[in-house]
């Protein structure tokens, strides 16, 4: 990581926050910078100031982007800056600037704006790694990530986010009327639906999102820096979309009834990320998953673990699965109540 500023203060305070993950280099102008870029190939992304001496920003994003060795001219860069001079951002990112960030950020934006630009691009190169290995990446029916390669992309960002304090959602989204159309029309018929369905539901996403085909007509979306609330409006936004989409099958309209399920971080307790995958799944099959299951709210006391797992499997219990032994549960309920009471006491 190479930051490139006039000011000192400017590049230690950068410097600092950055060193947490990644080694860091320090350039005082775009001469530097560039002798640095040329000579270290292990300087995977530049923060550079716009106003320098020698050699200005706009100077060195030239130079980059025209640079004959490929290794640097697809180095990310950052433009930061103190000022907000007007048409310098949009003739930076003419110039090439990824992203732009002011110098008075604090350390979470800045990770946060780091993680934005470099996982789109590192998400592209395990795709044509994936693809040069001959291991495939993608769906052949819907075009969506595998679940195995799924995985592999997002227990890098989930570490991170859980590394940093940061969010991370994950949306289980399951086609119910799937089974009912391949009985009716067959599998081909209901396979072409589906395709268009993810289609439809990838277009929705951003860039650094992951979507895959977990199973027959279910799917894994994975959105890093997202909170639950902002997953559910995702979900009921999607659900809106699916059930007004005029998608037809031998010239009839087909109705699409979806089910969806929500997990995240730091809401759900999660050690891996295959945990969250789980949680979301679960949640599909919970009473609420039509209105969007997500985890409960955290509650004002932190409980043990088995506990809280056990209220939970509660709390998403169908009655109507019960049958005859709803009765036996409430009378369970009712004496660890009285217990719990008593010691409360």
């Amino acid at each position: 990581m190479l930051v490139v500023d006039d000011s000192k203060f400017v590049r230690t305070t950068f410097a600092t926050i950055l060193r947490g993950a990644f080694d860091v280099r320090e350039a005082a102008d775009g001469e530097a910078a560039w002798s640095a870029i040329q000579s270290d190939p292990s300087i995977i992304m530049v923060f550079t100031d716009l106003d320098m001496p020698k050699l200005n920003g706009f100077g060195l994003l030239s130079r980059i982007r025209e640079a004959r060795e490929e290794r640097i001219r697809e180095l990310p860069v950052v433009v930061i800056s103190g000022v907000d001079e007007p048409g310098w951002k949009e003739r930076a990112r003419a110039a090439g600037a990824n992203d732009f960030i002011s110098k008075s950020a604090d350390a979470g934006e800045v990770l946060a704006r780091l993680d934005k630009v470099l996982r789109p691009l590192a998400t592209q190169k395990e795709l044509q790694a994936a693809r040069q290995a001959g291991e495939p990446s993608r769906d052949p029916l819907t075009g969506t990530l595998t679940g195995e390669y799924l995985l592999t992309e997002t227990r890098k960002r989930f570490s991170f986010a859980r590394r940093h304090g940061g969010e991370l959602a994950v949306m289980a989204l399951r086609i119910d009327s799937h089974g009912e159309l391949a009985r009716a029309a067959g599998q081909d018929a209901a396979d072409e639906l589906l395709a268009r369905i993810a289609k439809l539901v990838m277009k929705q996403i951003r860039a650094e999102d992951s979507i895959a085909r977990a199973a027959d007509a279910t799917f894994l979306m994975v959105a890093p820096g997202t909170s639950a609330s902002q997953m559910q409006k995702l979900a009921e936004r999607l659900r809106a979309q699916l059930e007004q989409a005029k998608l037809t099958f031998g010239g009839k309209a087909v109705r699409i009834v979806a089910r969806f399920g929500i997990s995240s971080l730091p809401q759900d307790r999660a050690e891996r990320v295959e945990e969250l995958m789980r949680a979301a799944l679960q949640r599909l099959d919970a009473p609420q998953a039509n209105a969007v299951a997500s985890a409960p709210a955290s509650p004002a006391v932190r409980l043990p673990a088995d506990v809280e797992q056990a209220l939970q499997t509660l709390e998403r219990l169908d009655s109507a699965r019960l049958g005859g032994a709803a009765k036996e549960v409430l009378k369970r309920l009712a004496r660890i109540a009285k217990l719990v009471q008593g010691k409360a006491r």
